[in-house]
């Protein structure tokens, strides 16, 4: 075998080896996790990412290393959003605190696998067909408008399509049953509420996966580049979940912060024959627009009524009390 195709099953058992530790050893015995154990797996995590990233450096160069950084960078941004969508979840469906850990696991794994699925298509489309990068920015483009205008846009997971099919079809039990997805009544084979979320949670991941692959492919078409970094964000997502449950509605700006990532990325995937941007000079500008989002996000906090009642909102908890699953 090559080297290239060692570099794949290296790094993906690498990736599962610390996915069955972090479910089997680290987190055995199913507890809530508390701000401070959540930063300290959150340092780890982004920690081996940029150790990982420190090796690819000294293995691909100085160019390539900045492609991942600038990939992982963005990819990581558009995570942070993401999690107000699980937020979100997590509260509709009154997900209990200490169950929420094993959802997010699950719903990253299968994040893993779509995006390998839609990094490896992406690829193989804009390297048959060039013009299918001017697609992929405008798409970009239009998705950084919609992201920027998306203020009084209300989410409803109960709606979601998948989710509506799922229970036509399939029992559910009325409350949650531990950490068990599926359970026996009457000799009858149930699925609980738990189950559902999971449900959610994994088709949400394809909509996230269709906004942030074009984003990486148009910052590099290195296949194990652009996978590398969308898992290293990935990895960590749900140990940031956990960090920044209690104060994501402070970063009031990110959202147009990621916004104008999108549109500069696609605008550089429009311009790519007539100007080929250095990576240094797309990291400097991701970078600094981010900075600028959160820092203007934590001079400037939330102080309407409807926005203090989103920062305050606890993570798995809803005003009905509730797993916010009705059949139909």
């Amino acid at each position: 075998m090559s080297s290239e195709t060692w570099m794949w099953i290296g790094f993906n058992v690498v990736v599962f080896i610390l996915l069955f530790l972090d479910l089997k050893v680290f987190h055995r015995k199913t507890h809530i996790i508390g701000v401070k154990e959540s930063l300290l797996w959150s340092a780890f995590w982004i920690g081996l990412s940029l150790l990982f990233n420190l090796g690819i450096y000294f293995w691909r160069g100085s160019e390539t290393a900045l492609h991942f950084l600038t990939a992982y960078l963005v990819e990581k941004s558009l995570s942070v959003d993401n999690l107000f969508v699980f937020l979100l979840i997590f509260t509709y469906f009154a997900v209990p605190a200490v169950y929420q850990h094993k959802v997010l696991f699950w719903g990253i794994l299968g994040a893993i696998v779509m995006r390998l699925a839609f990094i490896l298509a992406g690829v193989a489309i804009v390297e048959r067909f060039h013009w299918a990068l001017y697609i992929l920015g405008a798409f970009l483009v239009v998705a950084a408008i919609r992201l920027a205008l998306r203020k009084d846009e209300k989410i409803d997971p109960g709606r979601n399509p998948v989710l509506r099919l799922f229970r036509r079809f399939f029992r559910v039990t009325e409350d949650y049953e531990g950490d068990r997805f599926v359970v026996r009544r009457a000799g009858l084979l149930m699925a609980t509420p738990l189950l559902v979320v999971v449900l959610v949670v994994e088709t949400t991941d394809i909509v996230f996966a269709v906004d942030s692959v074009p984003a990486v492919l148009g910052i590099t078409l290195d296949r194990f580049i652009a996978y590398s970094s969308n898992v290293c964000a990935i990895l960590g997502l749900r140990a940031l979940y956990f960090a920044l449950a209690g104060v994501m509605g402070m970063f009031r700006y990110l959202t147009y912060g990621l916004a104008t990532v999108l549109f500069f990325i696609g605008v550089k995937m429009l311009i790519i024959d007539v100007y080929e941007m250095p990576v240094g000079i797309a990291l400097g500008v991701v970078g600094a627009v981010l900075l600028i989002s959160i820092v203007a996000s934590l001079l400037n906090p939330c102080e309407e009524e409807s926005e203090e009642a989103v920062c305050q909102l606890p993570a798995g908890e809803s005003e009905s009390g509730h797993s916010g699953y009705e059949e139909e």
